[in-house]
């Protein structure tokens, strides 16, 4: 399996990318539901860090905190977008497995997610992520396998 997604320097910059993703108009459903918010984009580290608004009104379960469920779908969408961001924006990458380990629950409000790409190939890609609440500290962790598959599958 190849260590990078693409060949040569990336085609656009980190800082031009992530003002790509914060300008978008076009933001799927889920991620919206999710309240999902690019913060940065490391194209060399394959890794990208967001920011969720874990809505109450949306997100809580009976106790008051953020469902499990959704935590699981933060981190897919971290992973997820670690994924096109290493494929230098060409390939999407639906999740084939996933495995998340909670450490602590998840209040409402702001969430921080991290993704990342710990090694890409032609069709497979590993992916890492974790959720940390407002105080900073480690929600739940996911380690998934992801198939690349091009862009222009999907038009």
């Amino acid at each position: 399996m190849s260590e990078v997604a693409t060949d040569g320097p990336p085609a656009v910059t980190d800082e031009a990318l992530l003002a790509r993703f914060q300008g978008s108009k076009n933001q799927p459903a889920g991620s919206r539901t999710l309240g999902f918010h690019m913060l940065k984009v490391s194209q060399a580290e394959r890794r990208v860090e967001v920011a969720f608004d874990a809505r109450a009104d949306l997100l809580a379960n009976p106790m008051k905190q953020v469902q499990g469920g959704y935590i699981c779908a933060m981190l897919d969408e971290c992973m997820s977008v670690a994924c096109q961001v290493a494929s230098g924006m060409t390939s999407v990458a639906p999740t084939l497995e996933m495995k998340t380990s909670f450490f602590r629950p998840a209040m409402p409000g702001v969430l921080r997610g991290v993704g990342r790409v710990a090694k890409w190939g032609r069709t497979i890609a590993f992916t890492e992520g974790e959720l940390y609440d407002a105080e900073g500290r480690l929600v739940a962790k996911a380690t998934g396998t992801a198939m690349p598959t091009p862009f222009a599958k999907y038009k």
